[in-house]
């Protein structure tokens, strides 16, 4: 079934919108990212052609587009200040990868045999590029159905992720939340604002002349993260890193040298257009999840997801423990190995505004939450997910 382009684009908005008001209505209790899975999953069984997605125009050039300006984006909401004192998330998120390995490759393997375990634990840990080297090794190895399993793992897990993390990151909400009503916190993000550009003053370093208010067009400001993310992409073959991951690293150092403007693309008032094409572009990896596929290995792919789940949550939070972090955030941090972003970001504004009451709740809270649930996503997605899977190709 082929729809015009608007036609499309409307289909696909009204199962994000769906999506949206039921997480409104229960108060992220069931969060806007499983519902429009689950919706999208029964489109493609009955009605909706697969490529409905790129039909609506969301193709990849402008995903890869918005991938890079809402990475470098994300990148200003962070100092460098903040960014190195997240060392405790990325330990926290190194721990739950090692939990989910080390059940997976003991009991799993006992259960569902070593080359099921080792093809579907990589994607297990985190995303696509894991998913297609799995996927990728088994197909040259001549075993279809690991191959299936590693693609279904990347597809399926976040049905798993999404709910379990929604309850821990409200609880997380609620629990700042009542500092701040307790009176046993003060926060105020104008006021943090203030302090930040202070401490940049005396930080001694040379920073860009800012740009006049009226020259601070959405053309401008958007101009300045396509061109950090470009350095980024430049970059990253010489570091040696992820492309992602410098936009991210680019767009901190691009604000503490006063080049980015904090919030930029909301400032130029872009940035909900941008999450729409990259949220649509993720579901539309559903479509590959047939139902014969999922009958077919429907046994080990559930199972290896409970017993790496299981791994993850004990290892993450005894670390959180060791570290002072809350055993809620500390599985949460873990869990973004399931989705990573931007489903991490939505999933953390849904809870933190469900829960919260008044602005300087809401701020603080988004203040404690948001940099280590980007950074976990950063953490287990971008980067573990990687390393592991090249490791467990060659034990295949």
């Amino acid at each position: 079934m082929v729809f015009n382009v608007i036609a499309a684009f409307s289909i696909v908005l009204v199962i994000l919108m769906i999506g949206e008001i039921v997480s409104t209505k229960t108060k992220a209790f069931i969060p806007s990212v499983f519902v429009s899975a689950v919706l999208f999953l029964i489109g493609f069984w009955t009605i909706l052609p697969a490529d409905i997605v790129t039909q609506s125009s969301f193709a990849t050039p402008v995903v890869y587009v918005s991938m890079y300006l809402l990475l470098t984006h994300m990148g200003t909401l962070m100092s460098v200040k903040e960014l190195l004192a997240q060392w405790k998330t990325i330990v926290i998120a190194l721990m739950g990868i090692i939990g989910i390995c080390a059940m997976t490759l003991t009991i799993g393997k006992v259960f569902f045999g070593w080359q099921t375990v080792v093809a579907a634990t990589p994607p297990l840990t985190g995303g696509v590029v894991a998913s297609i080297l799995m996927s990728t090794a088994a197909s040259e190895m001549g075993l279809p159905s690991i191959a299936v399993l590693a693609t279904a793992m990347y597809i399926m897990q976040g049905f798993f992720g999404y709910p379990l993390t929604a309850v821990l990151l409200k609880k997380e909400a609620v629990r700042l939340a009542e500092q701040v009503r307790s009176g046993e916190v003060s926060f105020s993000a104008e006021k943090k604002s203030v302090g930040a550009m202070a401490a940049e003053e005396k930080s001694g370093h040379w920073k860009f002349p800012p740009v006049p208010e009226k020259y601070q067009s959405s053309y401008v400001i958007l101009f300045k993260l396509g061109f950090v993310a470009y350095l980024a992409t430049l970059a990253a073959p010489v570091l040696h890193l992820n492309q992602f991951v410098v936009c991210l690293l680019f767009g901190v150092i691009g604000r503490e040298f006063g080049f980015l403007e904090e919030k930029a693309l909301v400032k130029a008032n872009a940035f909900g257009f941008l999450m729409t094409v990259l949220m649509a572009f993720i579901f539309a990896g559903l479509s590959k999840a047939t139902p014969e596929m999922l009958g077919k290995i429907a046994l080990p792919l559930f199972g290896v997801i409970i017993l790496g789940v299981t791994g993850m949550g004990i290892f993450s939070i005894l670390a959180g423990k060791f570290l002072g972090s809350t055993k809620e955030m500390a599985f949460s941090i873990a869990m973004t190995a399931l989705y990573g972003f931007p489903a991490d970001y939505v999933l953390t504004i849904e809870a933190i505004k469900a829960s919260t009451k008044t602005k300087e709740e809401e701020d603080y809270a988004m203040d404690q939450m948001l940099p280590k649930m980007l950074v976990g996503g950063f953490t287990t997605v971008t980067i573990a997910s990687v390393i592991i899977a090249g490791i467990f190709v060659k034990l295949l």
